[in-house]
């Protein structure tokens, strides 16, 4: 196990061809998840923050509910759709990158909607106060709202990053795993795990590690400078 780890360790530092090539895959599909996860999801969970309809409340419900979206079954009906007999067949998504990026868009849009409402609805009152004696519109005061939950937004995209980045389930399903094509880090430490190649599992598991780690350091350095 100690040869695997210094087998591991040389090739995160002489920069292995299929290990770059897999991280690039991986930033790229995780990158591109999340940032589109938060414009969509970053307004949807201020306007579900607003009001108290039965119309919103069972929107909030189903957002809830999708939050917990078990991932093989976000695959299993992007597949259904993308797959040869599907309905989005024509958009040749499956076994593509494009295709697990709209897979975690599923997943982790209705996370990043259900973290800003539930931060945001305790400031609903005083912001909608404040809006409509400047004389706002309802789109000014949505947009006063996400403003004032500037920092939850950011620490809302590092949580969809991060869920991006460790996802397996979905990502295997729709992009097939595919060397050189749709191997991202999870499911390529399955892969080499299961081909007993451990110098690579172990190299893959190290650096996604890091960018955890690198995550965390970033949401604790940029909090008091977001917040202020």
């Amino acid at each position: 196990m100690g040869s695997a780890f210094a087998q591991a360790l040389q090739l995160i530092v002489t920069g292995d061809p299929m290990l770059l090539q897999i991280i690039g895959v991986t930033l790229r599909m995780s990158l591109t998840s999340s940032a589109t996860a938060l414009v969509l999801g970053a307004p949807w969970g201020a306007f579900l923050a607003f009001g108290s309809s039965k119309v919103k409340s069972v929107l909030i419900v189903v957002n809830r509910t999708l939050m917990g979206l078990p991932p093989v079954v976000c695959g299993l009906l992007c597949y259904l759709m993308f797959c040869g007999v599907g309905p989005l067949r024509f958009l040749h998504l499956l076994y593509t990158v494009e295709g697990m990026i709209v897979a975690q868009v599923i997943l982790v849009t209705p996370i990043v909607a259900g973290t800003i409402e539930a931060y945001a609805r305790p400031l609903v009152a005083p912001v909608r106060e404040t809006g409509v004696g400047l004389g706002m519109s309802r789109p000014r005061i949505l947009r006063l709202m996400i403003q004032e939950c500037r920092y939850q937004v950011f620490t809302s995209y590092l949580l969809a990053l991060g869920r991006a980045l460790a996802e397996v389930g979905a990502v295997s399903m729709v992009g097939g795993a595919i060397a050189y094509k749709t191997n991202v880090m999870t499911t390529a430490i399955m892969m080499y795990t299961n081909r007993g190649d451990f110098k690579m599992a172990i190299a893959l598991g190290i650096i996604l590690v890091g960018l955890f780690f690198l995550l965390n350091i970033l949401a604790h350095v940029l909090q008091p400078k977001v917040v202020a």
